[in-house]
């Protein structure tokens, strides 16, 4: 039997989701968390390995199992045996050739600034703090030169491993709700360090180091000293996974 899970997690703590020699990782806590449950060997499969520090509310993980619990009970005992800080909000089955990596998907994050005179203490583990006024007109009007299918490379950490940069923006956009903005980006799939280069990238525009319309000189480059800096990890959050059909 194959079991989908949809996982949340505060990433404070954590170094990124894949299975890392030198720390403690999302993937390695439920893997463990799973193997005692099951009494077998359980390795999961993730549609997406965040970075450390990185928090989600809906990662996608599937994983097989001869265990004969129904796959929808699973997320109440697993969460029994898993820290605070990971909590599996469903458990299904799904068809034995479902790989989260392999399908079509939709995949939306959220960064998220502070944007006031003092920090928020509350807020410290999932908003980055900016004390200096910010142009979200601006940042949106830069956004949009980023939407559609582009050579992502200017926007991509120099270590990627990925075959391609070419990727597929659905919907980048920037709102501003009380002292919070907002950038809400939503993708076929990103590279590694993507959304945080980008959201560096805006923090330029907003600041009024950059213009709106050198966003696009910056895609062409496909250049990564061309962008912005990769901002902070904990300001990062996985909205979630949609899946075609």
């Amino acid at each position: 039997m194959r079991v989908c899970l949809t996982v949340a997690y505060d990433g404070t703590r954590y170094h990124g989701w894949q299975v890392q020699p030198n720390g403690i990782t999302i993937e390695s806590v439920l893997n463990q968390a799973l193997s005692d449950l099951l009494g077998e060997k359980i390795t999961v499969i993730g549609a997406s390995r965040t970075d450390a520090g990185v928090h989600s509310l809906g990662n996608v993980a599937v994983f097989d199992t001869n265990a004969r619990m129904p796959a929808e009970k699973m997320s109440y005992a697993l969460n029994q045996r898993l820290p605070d800080d990971v909590v599996v909000q469903e458990s299904k089955e799904v068809a034995p050739d479902f790989h989260p990596r392999r399908c079509e998907s939709r995949k939306a994050y959220e960064y998220r600034i502070l944007n006031r005179k003092f920090p928020d203490p509350t807020r410290r583990r999932d908003t980055y703090f900016y004390h200096y006024d910010l142009d979200v007109a601006n940042m949106n009007r830069a956004a949009q030169h980023l939407l559609g299918e582009h050579d992502f490379k200017s926007f991509c950490s120099i270590h990627t491993s990925a075959e391609t940069t070419v990727r597929t923006i659905y919907l980048l956009d920037v709102r501003k709700e009380c002292d919070m903005i907002l950038i809400r980006v939503e993708g076929s799939g990103f590279l590694y360090q993507m959304v945080r280069i980008i959201a560096g990238t805006l923090l330029l525009v907003g600041s009024g180091r950059l213009k709106p319309d050198e966003v696009r000189a910056i895609l062409e480059k496909r250049d990564r000293s061309a962008a912005g800096p990769t901002a902070p990890a904990h300001a990062l959050t996985m909205l979630g996974i949609s899946f075609a059909g």
